[in-house]
């Protein structure tokens, strides 16, 4: 089959869908593959390394959707990608992000289209999967950028330091959510030097983060555990009570890292303006939740903003500032889904396969992802 990628929209977004590493890949398995013209200039791929790899370049986007069987994307329209759901067509299998249980109007234009839509972000997390799961492979990335921007942006120095002058005391660094950003955020602070805290109201992170050498920060009776590695929506009052005792850590905090979010939810508000008030001038918060209204009361999606001297960090294309390896990943759990998809030499999305039931949103012309259906039900 003849898979295609075209470069990314909007500009922002760095990464390409498709690598040189990763299109040999697929070459390999018995896959043709074309490539937008300089899809992965921002990644840092060229047309060289492209055409070294045995990959057809195109000059058009439109002629990536035109002749591809599949379409490999990082952002499809419901991840507010380009507005390209009126260029798929009948049949085509289009894999990436597309946030189906949230953007629905883009779903119903790619059912319209009778397109297959592969949501990457609605993989089974599940020990078979674990290969293609696209979520954890940026996730991980995100978490160690979150870190670096806050380390340029602070106007401390992360390590203590002694000198002939003084002794520097260290940063302290607080990550709100011990998932797998919040994880790579806690071991990037801790290597850096900082004085590193991790809090989550799901109990059972508190061994992974005291294994990276920060302490787990407590709040007696607040948690919610939820399912599939996720936290459990928390009620009005455990969340009262949250803000109650996590104001004064953040407060003693020179930089919090927020990462917490919900599957299909905006993110819950765990920063208020009111902590971020109590927060020292020159103080960081970078808001990983943002693309989903932010973990934090004041942070603004899409932009750096000033809060009586605290800076907050609302980069919603923040992994795309380390866009070669994050391109690598992503493109690698793309074939590894698309091998465990082709059988018999044909790419087939079987309904009693839990990987592909799980991924698959649209089918000939309807929403077929019964998760996908009753978010799209419940809003109507």
């Amino acid at each position: 089959m003849l898979i295609g990628c075209p470069s990314e929209v909007p500009t922002a977004e760095c990464r390409v869908a498709v690598t040189p590493g990763s299109a040999a890949a697929l070459k390999k398995t018995g896959h043709d593959v074309i490539v937008e013209r300089g899809a992965g200039d921002r990644a840092g791929f060229t047309a060289g390394d492209y055409e070294e790899a045995g990959v057809e370049l195109v000059d058009h986007r439109e002629a990536v959707f035109e002749r591809a069987d599949i379409v490999f994307q990082v952002r499809t329209p419901g991840a507010r990608g380009g507005d390209d759901a009126s260029h798929y067509r009948d049949g085509q299998i289009v894999v990436g992000l597309a946030e189906p249980l949230m953007s629905h109007d883009a779903t119903r234009a790619i059912a319209d289209r009778k397109a297959k839509l592969v949501a990457m972000e609605l993989l089974p997390r599940t020990t078979k999967a674990q290969s293609m799961d696209v979520l954890s492979s940026q996730a991980n990335l995100a978490g160690y950028q979150a870190v670096m921007q806050a380390a340029d942006l602070l106007p401390r120095a992360f390590p203590m330091m002694m000198t002939a002058a003084g002794t520097v005391q260290p940063a302290k660094v607080l990550v709100i959510g011990a998932g797998v950003a919040g994880l790579q955020a806690i071991a990037t602070a801790k290597r850096l030097g900082a004085v590193t805290s991790g809090y989550d109201v799901r109990a059972a992170t508190k061994e992974q983060v005291q294994s990276l050498g920060a302490k787990f920060v407590e709040l007696e009776g607040v948690s919610a555990e939820g399912t599939g590695g996720y936290a459990a929506e928390q009620s009005d009052e455990q969340k009262a009570k949250q803000a109650e005792l996590l104001a004064k850590v953040v407060a003693e905090s020179d930089v919090v890292i927020t990462t917490a979010a919900i599957p299909g939810r905006t993110s819950p508000i765990l920063v208020t303006a009111a902590m971020v008030e109590q927060m020292r001038p020159g103080s960081v918060v970078v808001d990983l939740a943002a693309e989903r209204g932010g973990n934090c009361e004041a942070t603004v999606a899409d932009d750096t903003t000033d809060v009586r001297g605290v800076t907050i960090v609302g980069d919603t294309h923040l992994v795309s500032r380390v866009a070669f390896h994050a391109s690598q990943l992503y493109a690698n759990n793309l074939v590894n889904l698309l091998k465990h998809l082709t059988k018999d030499d044909a790419v087939t999305l079987d309904p009693e396969d839990e990987i592909a039931a799980g991924v698959l949103v649209t089918s000939d012309g309807q929403v077929v992802h019964e998760q996908v259906k009753q978010a799209m039900e419940g809003a109507a």
